[in-house]
């Protein structure tokens, strides 16, 4: 649930590709797969061009895709209805099945890969990028087959009724978030309908964003999106700063929260598919995290839930951000388990920060669960019986998506190491303000305030204890920072500007 993005930018091709090359040896030294083998290109190719198209036609509606500027590997695509006075929604995603023939060289490379991984350069996708990028992605104005989700939803955004077919569809056009919240934006809550596709489309994902959000919090839901980060070089130097978060993306994820929980429902009425779980937060981590939030200035009163403190962080300022990634310790042990038919229900089968039983099926190009989840959804909604190549894969599918989130969780950390001390790299010596969030036989963990940076420090620490440190070393090669706290002499030192 809590992932952090790093991109790279800056004007200055050196210092860029100093960075890459750092990137490039941490996947070579995890052993990261780059390159797809010759039969699997192959494979993908000739899927390419035949792919299997489904009979029902539904490109008379007018989807839309919403992604981040400049993505090519499109999931997923919405068209937004009025109905009565509630909502009609056709979320399309990509038939990745289509392409993929069962046990062939395409699939048995994804089953081995698990999900795409992503570092501050580049993604290694999961299918070869003809595929994802190219015959499968929902590209706008480009015939796709898809799974379509067809909702009906009420005026306060529950789900009324559920549906899924497989049909042909055509996105009208590549919109991104930006675009997405400045046309909300140029039309005021209450206003009338605008005639503008995009404008209409984009009031609607509000209207809707907004209710499933405020049904969220309801249930006690906890969701999380961490900001992108931009690594810029110039001259030698690096900055990182933050892309400002909108809401548009907050609203487009609920979309994928309400279909994946509508899968779950389907996969456990039925006793077959494959749901996403995470067990509640324990009470100590629970109890850490609130010593932190004080530490870092943060008020949470006692009655307030959880959920309700992760929402109203705001990304921009420092110490809130610092809180939202210590979040991510919270949301620990999730996993996938297999629901499979004659075998009893498992003990956990809801998703904590969800609040409800939750499914992943809105990302097949990038994620190798989706194209098994998606398959049985639409045989269960269609009252026929699950294909034997899903229900004979669930059993192996946690055991592969675990390989694979670990690999994504060792890059990142690895890139991230290596960025935070690119950024910290000509500042060796400098003081900073941080707060003490872990400790451990050579001192602990601060997290530094600005830049938003947790790193080891050595001295005598104390958990949630504000406190300057001083940066010691920041090795570029490795991503290995060190600050040490600053004792009462060298305070009163700097303070006065003379010896104690």
């Amino acid at each position: 649930m809590v992932r952090r993005v790093i991109r790279l930018a800056g004007t200055d091709p050196s210092s860029v590709a100093a960075l890459e090359r750092r990137f490039a040896a941490i996947r070579a030294r995890l052993g990261v797969d780059e390159a797809f083998p010759p039969a699997v290109l192959a494979a993908a190719k000739e899927a390419a061009r035949t792919p299997r198209m489904p009979p029902a036609d539904l490109t008379e509606i007018p989807f839309v895709t919403v992604d981040p500027p400049g993505s090519t590997d499109l999931d997923q695509a919405m068209a937004l209805s009025r109905r009565g006075a509630g909502y009609h929604l056709d979320y399309a995603i990509a038939d990745v099945p289509a392409f993929v023939a069962v046990q062939g060289p395409v699939d048995l490379e994804a089953r081995r890969r698990g999900q795409t991984l992503y570092a501050p350069d580049r993604r290694i996708p999961l299918h070869p990028p003809v595929l994802s990028e190219g015959a499968a992605s929902l590209l706008p104005g480009e015939v796709r087959p898809a799974f379509v989700w067809r909702f009906d939803l009420d005026a306060d955004g529950e789900v009324q009724t559920a549906d899924v077919v497989c049909a042909t569809i055509r996105s009208r056009r590549r919109l991104d978030y930006d675009q997405v919240q400045a046309a909300a934006d140029a039309v005021s809550e209450g206003a009338p309908e605008p005639a503008d596709d995009v404008a209409r489309q984009a009031v609607l994902l509000r209207e809707v964003g907004v209710r499933r959000m405020a049904l969220e919090a309801a249930r006690g839901g906890a969701t999380l999106p961490l900001p992108e980060q931009e690594v810029a070089a110039w001259n030698g130097r690096y900055r990182l700063t933050l892309r400002p978060a909108v809401s548009a993306e907050d609203w487009n994820a609920q979309l994928s929260l309400l279909t994946g929980m509508t899968a779950a429902a389907l996969m456990l009425k039925a006793g077959v598919g494959l749901l996403r779980t995470l067990p509640p937060p324990d009470a100590g981590l629970v109890e850490r995290f609130r010593r932190q939030a004080e530490a870092l200035g943060v008020p949470w009163p006692v009655q307030e839930s959880l959920g309700t403190l992760l929402r109203r962080l705001r990304r921009e300022v420092p110490n809130e951000l610092a809180l939202m990634h210590e979040a991510g310790t919270l949301f620990r042990g999730a996993g996938y388990v297999p629901l499979l038919p004659g075998r009893p229900q498992p003990p956990l089968t809801t998703h904590a920060a969800v609040a409800a039983p939750y499914a992943h099926v809105t990302a097949p190009l990038r994620r190798l669960v989706d194209r098994f989840g998606l398959v049985a959804c639409e045989a269960l909604a269609r009252g026929i019986e699950v294909p034997d190549w899903v229900v004979a894969g669930l059993p192996a599918l946690p055991a592969a998506m675990s390989t694979s989130d670990q690999m994504a969780g060792q890059l990142e950390r690895a890139c991230t190491d290596v960025v935070e001390a690119a950024v910290l790299g000509h500042r060796v010596g400098e003081e900073f303000d941080a707060v003490v969030v872990d400790l451990n036989s050579a001192g602990g963990k601060v997290q530094v305030i600005d830049p938003a940076v947790v790193a080891p420090c050595s001295g005598v620490l104390t958990l949630g204890e504000r406190l300057r440190v001083r940066l010691e070393s920041a090795d570029l090669d490795t991503g290995a920072v060190l600050f040490s706290a600053l004792g009462v002499a060298e305070l009163e030192h700097d303070r006065r500007g003379t010896p104690a």
